[in-house]
């Protein structure tokens, strides 16, 4: 979940001890097929939501993909892949910031 608090984006924290996961660790687990993530400090395990799920996409495959069909204004099909696969790799840079997780048990 992103959140501003004057000193820039804020990754989602444990909802058991309120520590932060890390941005390595989100990226990982949405590539990883949305695998749990653990918390270091107090074990408890975290599973990406529905909602996580769809902004991953929609930041990720999706934007690439209409960008690529309907919003390219280049005839070259090369320049179009390149800016679709750039994209797609921003928009995978950018997640972990915007992905939400939920505790289960």
């Amino acid at each position: 979940m992103i959140l501003l608090n004057g000193r820039g984006f804020i990754l989602q924290k444990c909802e058991n001890c309120n520590a932060a996961f890390s941005w390595s660790e989100i990226y990982k687990s949405l590539w990883a097929g949305y695998k749990p993530i653990k918390c270091n400090e107090c074990g408890t395990g975290h599973k990406i939501t529905i909602s996580g799920r769809i902004i991953f996409v929609s930041l990720t495959t999706l934007s690439m993909v209409i960008f690529g069909l309907f919003l390219s204004p280049f005839r070259s099909i090369l320049v179009t892949i390149g800016i679709a696969l750039f994209i797609l790799i921003i928009g995978s840079l950018l997640t972990p910031f915007f992905v939400t997780y939920k505790k289960f048990s």
